[in-house]
């Protein structure tokens, strides 16, 4: 076996059910889980209608690099959103698409690292766990970037040494961040830029949460977009990912794509053609009125502001919580994470995920610590209910 599958550690949800072993919660309580960030929003109709419209398309083999009405359409939606210039996006040599975030984001390290020169690849901290599984299975080294830049939540790249972005090959940006929905600006990422350009790295933004935000007139800014503001016109080192689970509450369809630098998509596609993840026709045909419709998110998003202004009252009573830019979570400070989580579950029913297990040691801290992660993902009642057993659980507890 792969000696480095000894390095991964547990899981976030494995270590949460070890946490929860032997506890009895109260039965008359129906569970609501809130650890997870799985969109529990009614799919739009008309997705679904295209993907049964479609499935005669399980009788055909799909090709690795796509249709090309979805490579069109993901290209069009990439220039409506974050403004770029009309014909920057070309959909035959910037654009893949890939079978959810996950996966993409996973297998983009292994074919982007060069082992043998003993690499490091950087990365957030608290931080979505596969780009450390990512980095250890493609050979190199996690190196993680503390996160109180200005305690705006945010990775700190001044704060990483020169030797370090040397050996850097690749950089892991989370904007929204999850779990803490900070949103980088566009000087930020082009700081990031510059970084790359002067150690020559690559930048990887996970953009996956970046059409959950709050202020409707103020989206956030794309990697593509500072890419643009730096004169990188054909998006020089940078790809980003993207999904329609989180945007279209659509997370079993594994629909999202990469896109960016040329030179980078060229050889990850002949990575994934040999990796053989193309994605299933119908799920592509089902995609393309997704990437095309904006109406659906716009208030797939003003849902999510109903669960923050009613929810937040009431945890505001019992705790310092704050609403965040964008994503769905909460990162509310608690004492001592794990015995929040496992009373709360014990007492009152409701699943939160300590933040501990979102983040690593680094530099003697380990960032998630004495917080936990609220996914604000339920229907609206079930947030409401979830928030005030969790005041009542705080009370009692005090």
């Amino acid at each position: 076996m792969n000696p480095s599958l000894a390095l991964l550690q547990p899981y976030p949800f494995e270590r949460l059910r070890a946490l929860f072993s032997g506890v009895q919660p109260p039965a008359q309580l129906p569970h609501i889980a809130l650890s997870i960030g799985e969109p529990r929003h009614a799919p739009p109709r008309f997705i679904l209608d295209a993907l049964t419209a479609n499935l005669s398309g399980v009788s055909l083999y799909p090709a690795t690099a796509g249709l090309p009405q979805l490579r069109t359409s993901i290209a069009g939606w990439l220039t409506r959103r974050f403004g770029l210039p009309a014909g920057a996006m070309n959909p035959d040599s910037m654009v893949l698409p890939v079978n959810g975030t996950r996966e993409a984001l996973f297998a983009f390290a292994q074919a982007v690292t060069d082992r043998s020169r003993d690499p490091l690849i950087v990365m957030p901290n608290p931080f979505y766990q596969i780009y450390e599984g990512a980095a250890l299975l493609a050979g190199a080294t996690p190196w993680f970037m503390g996160s109180d830049r200005g305690n705006e939540l945010l990775p700190d790249l001044d704060g990483v040494p020169a030797e370090v972005w040397q050996r850097c090959q690749l950089l892991f940006l989370c904007s929204p961040g999850n779990p803490t929905g900070a949103v980088a600006s566009v000087d930020y990422l082009r700081r990031a830029l510059e970084l790359a350009d002067r150690h020559d790295f690559v930048v990887a933004s996970d953009e996956c949460y970046s059409e959950i935000y709050r202020d409707e007139a103020n989206p956030p800014p794309g990697l593509l977009q500072a890419a643009v503001a730096a004169g990188h016109s054909r998006f020089e080192r940078c790809v980003v990912f993207h999904s329609l689970s989180k945007r279209s509450s659509v997370p079993g369809l594994r629909s999202g794509f990469v896109a960016g630098d040329p030179a980078l998509i060229k050889p990850f596609l002949l990575y994934r053609t040999y990796h053989g993840c193309a994605m299933p026709t119908q799920v592509q045909l089902a995609s393309v009125p997704a990437w095309d419709d904006d109406t659906h998110v716009v208030a797939n998003r003003e849902l999510y502001r109903q669960k923050f202004a009613q929810v937040l009252p009431i945890l505001r009573e019992v705790m310092d919580v704050t609403e965040p830019e964008a994503s769905f979570y909460l990162w509310p400070r608690v004492g001592d994470e794990e015995r929040f989580a496992r009373g709360l579950f014990e007492q009152q029913h409701v699943t939160v995920l300590p933040g501990s297990y979102l983040a690593r040691e680094s530099m003697k801290h380990n960032p998630g610590r004495g917080r936990v992660r609220i996914s604000l993902v339920a229907n609206l009642p079930e947030c409401v209910e979830a928030a005030q057993r969790i005041r009542a659980y705080v009370k009692t507890n005090r």
